[in-house]
């Protein structure tokens, strides 16, 4: 099919493989051929070559396998969050907070109608406006921040990228990582370039070797990191921020999707002279995840940006949910709920991972709806071996950003929804299975 390319400039060539594949000449993985021979073919220099794949590439129409060669790109699965579809088996690796610690939203939804909201009106509500600006305050201090309210703390993160990168671009992420950040930077064109992460966080010669990459964001989970559970401590995040002085305008992401209810001190990458910046905190850990509302402080710049992006009558977050989470936030009720929330899942975690302990299984106490758990055999062969006795877990290897990495050995468990039969049967199968 490589004589069925056409042109004699970057341009054409690429707008001719856009054709082939159009047609359906070329389809997913159908391998195209090497630079040089292209060249030849075509009788054009090997640069222009080198120009029409690095075109097609930043518009995601091609993957650059190294050696392998380049091919066509197709749609690639990731992996997602929640409950898995059409399974008998019991689901143990949802990621889900429980239902019966969600508060109900009744009785707000009664009081949050008022006056209709018409165009050209401001797109966030005043008086969450005012309560998130005292509430992001207690952690930024003194850096001067601008307020957005997203569809939730994906949407914020999409949005953030796409108003300050490139397709292409290289986007520092934790490995291993949170499934929806993988699949946002994928669908976005951007180079993901992984950051090892241990107990403490992301690690400080990892974020080093990928600002020396060339990374223009940084997207960093500060608590509760998903799948770890890791927080950042104080040291390393101080270890991080001079690493980061040296880069001002590389944009960092903080995405604190377990604040309300973690049990460890915030901690930050953003330095007080840290140019490009964003904090997002989503309600959906602890409000439930259709209340789909994150909020955002970002630098002043971004902010200008996103507001673009948040234009009344397109993509305004309804004032309806923005009152509705404002209601559920200033109720003494709701926050007493939440705060029984946030030492359930921390006592009900810890008791498993105890167990497990005790067992000689390496379970960390850490924060997080989910535990992330050590295992002497490859995940996948202990999860094989779950499933035989009816329990569906998750491998590490879904979080993985590296195709190279060896087979994970970690299994992220969400049990705190288990009674107290089932966890015991889920401790007992599980040791078993790791044997």
């Amino acid at each position: 099919m490589s004589d069925q390319i056409t042109g004699t400039t970057a341009a054409d060539i690429a707008d001719s493989v856009r054709g082939l594949r159009d047609r359906g000449v070329l389809r997913a993985g159908s391998p195209l051929p090497p630079v040089r021979e292209l060249a030849t073919l075509l009788g054009v220099n090997r640069n222009t070559a080198v120009a029409a794949y690095r075109q097609l590439a930043q518009a995601g129409l091609v993957i650059s396998r190294g050696r392998a060669g380049t091919v066509i790109a197709g749609l690639e699965s990731v992996a997602q969050e929640g409950y898995a579809s059409d399974t008998v088996l019991r689901d143990v690796g949802t990621g889900n907070p429980d239902p019966r610690l969600i508060p109900d939203p009744s009785p707000a939804l009664a009081t949050v109608a008022g006056r209709p909201v018409l165009y050209g009106e401001p797109v966030i509500d005043r008086g969450l406006d005012d309560w998130a600006r005292e509430w992001i305050a207690q952690d930024l201090g003194d850096l001067d921040f601008g307020i957005t309210v997203t569809s939730g703390a994906v949407d914020a993160v999409e949005r953030l990228l796409a108003q300050a990168l490139m397709r292409d671009d290289a986007v520092a992420l934790e490995d291993p990582c949170f499934l929806a950040s993988i699949h946002t930077v994928r669908l976005g064109g951007y180079r993901a370039v992984p950051v090892p992460v241990d107990e403490q966080g992301m690690t400080v010669d990892g974020l080093r070797a990928a600002l020396d990459a060339g990374v223009r964001a940084v997207i960093c989970t500060p608590r509760a990191q998903n799948p770890t559970g890791a927080s950042l401590t104080a040291a390393r995040a101080s270890e991080l921020r001079t690493v980061l002085a040296e880069h001002p305008y590389v944009l960092i992401i903080e995405d604190d999707h377990f604040s309300m209810l973690s049990q460890r001190t915030y901690e930050s990458l953003i330095g007080p002279d840290h140019r490009r910046f964003a904090l997002v905190r989503s309600v959906s850990k602890f409000l439930g995840p259709d209340m789909c509302l994150a909020i955002a402080a970002t630098d002043a710049t971004t902010a200008e940006r996103l507001a673009m992006r948040l234009s009344p009558g397109t993509t305004w977050v309804s004032h309806l949910l923005q009152r509705l989470t404002l209601t559920q936030l200033t109720d003494d009720a709701v926050l007493s709920r939440i705060a029984d929330a946030r030492e359930h899942y921390a006592a009900r975690n810890e008791a498993f991972a105890s167990r497990l302990r005790e067992h000689g299984l390496d379970s960390p106490t850490t924060d997080g709806l989910s535990l992330w758990i050590e295992l002497p055999q490859p995940a996948r062969l202990v999860a094989e071996r779950l499933m035989r006795r009816g329990w569906l877990a998750r491998t590490g290897d879904d979080f993985a950003l590296d195709e190279r990495a060896d087979p994970s050995r970690h299994l992220r468990l969400t049990v705190h929804d288990l009674s107290e039969d089932d966890t015991a049967t889920l401790v007992a199968d599980l040791v078993s299975a790791a044997r």
